[in-house]
């Protein structure tokens, strides 16, 4: 698989950053409409359902928060990296989770 893919979630972390910009007078509504629409648009095809299921067996078996949990899932389900700089998910998930510097030596 190449590109990015993530669970549905990633749509309200998006709004989430959108908001702030927005409250910070950063960007205009119009602005905050058109990236999580050209947003929308790059992740068609991408976006994955995660069940409760996977993402509690994970809580169960680390000390991460279901949030996080749930991109875990994803990786695992997908059978790919999760590229992240959260120490917390690499050490509790060494076989999925690697920070961006050990994922980028994999092509250079």
């Amino acid at each position: 698989m190449s590109g990015w893919c993530a669970p549905y979630l990633w749509r309200s972390e998006f709004r989430n950053v959108l908001a702030l910009y927005l409250r910070k007078g950063l960007i205009s509504i119009e602005d905050t409409f058109a990236a999580m629409e050209n947003a929308e648009l790059l992740m068609e095809g991408n976006e994955f359902y995660i069940t409760s299921r996977q993402i509690l067996t994970l809580v169960n078996e680390s000390r991460c928060s279901p949030y996080d949990c749930e991109f875990v899932a994803l990786a695992q389900q997908l059978n790919v990296k999760f590229v992240t700089e959260d120490k917390k998910i690499i050490s509790d998930f060494q076989e999925t989770a690697v920070d961006i510097d050990s994922f980028l030596s994999q092509y250079s």
